[in-house]
């Protein structure tokens, strides 16, 4: 019995690989770029400029579109020019000056290689909730530990916090310490996990997403605090009160942290 039961697991799992391999297998067709050093940064600005675009469109469309204010979390904040463009021109800054040669070094060092074989699904899945239980996790810390110390706050983490109504380009207004700190977890955790490099890119998208949905300022009924049960995952509006409060809601994703420190505050429904 044990035997059958083994056999169909392994045939589960083949399954569930040969689902991902025709990705990957046209992702190896550039296999070039993806071995790039000029990779990493190209991937994250296109992909976090991508992401936050949509939410840009809406707030100029929001003056002309009354019915869409009634998503908006703050409905009388819209973000101007002059809150916009600092935003841009620091994503683009760092990026040049800081990640770039950065992730230039770490290519010299840890040339990239692609396995010709796909992971599993269910490894996939699990890798990229594992590492964004992890980074929630690291987060958490980082965050609190900047917020309740003077001299971290002032360094580090005011810079995030000028704007307290939050919008998409926000979310990487930061000093380049707390960019690397960030960074330096999601590259951790993968590295921890021995992610597949499709894995890593799977999680990185994630995670850059939910990281623009939780400062877009828009409660939308797809939103992904309403897709998960039970509360588990505060989004949006948990993170939109931390900005607007300051002292609670200090995990990025999930409340769990959040809870047992009772440092969650929910927001009110509306």
């Amino acid at each position: 019995m044990s035997g059958r039961n083994t056999s169909e697991l392994h045939i589960l799992c083949s399954a569930s690989q040969l689902f991902l391999q025709p990705l990957w297998d046209h992702l190896r067709t550039w296999e070039a770029l993806l071995q790039s050093p000029f990779f990493p940064a190209i991937f994250s600005i296109t992909t976090y400029m991508g992401f936050c675009l949509p939410f840009v469109v809406l707030d100029v469309l929001c003056p002309w579109v009354p019915a869409l204010r009634r998503y908006k979390i703050q409905p009388d904040f819209l973000p101007t020019a002059q809150q916009l463009l600092p935003c841009v021109g620091q994503t683009l800054y760092q990026h040049l000056i800081f990640v770039f040669p950065v992730t230039v070094l770490h290519w010299f060092r840890c040339p990239a290689l692609l396995p010709r074989e796909a992971p599993e699904l269910f490894q996939l899945v699990g890798h990229v909730v594992f590492c964004l239980l992890l980074f929630d996790t690291e987060f958490f810390v980082w965050h609190m530990l900047h917020h309740k110390v003077p001299w971290l706050y002032r360094s580090f983490h005011k810079m995030h916090h000028q704007n307290s109504s939050s919008f998409a380009l926000a979310t990487q207004y930061m000093s380049i310490w707390e960019l690397f700190s960030l960074g330096f977890f999601d590259m951790l955790n993968v590295t921890l996990l021995k992610c597949h490099p499709l894995t890593v890119l799977v999680f990185h998208v994630v995670n850059m997403w939910l990281s623009v949905e939780d400062h877009s300022g828009y409660d939308f009924p797809w939103s992904t605090h309403r897709l998960v049960p039970f509360g588990w995952y505060g989004g949006v509006a948990h993170h939109d009160l931390h900005h607007s409060q300051f002292n609670c809601n200090f995990a990025p994703y999930f409340t769990h942290w959040d809870k047992l420190l009772g440092t969650l505050r929910s927001a009110p429904s509306k």
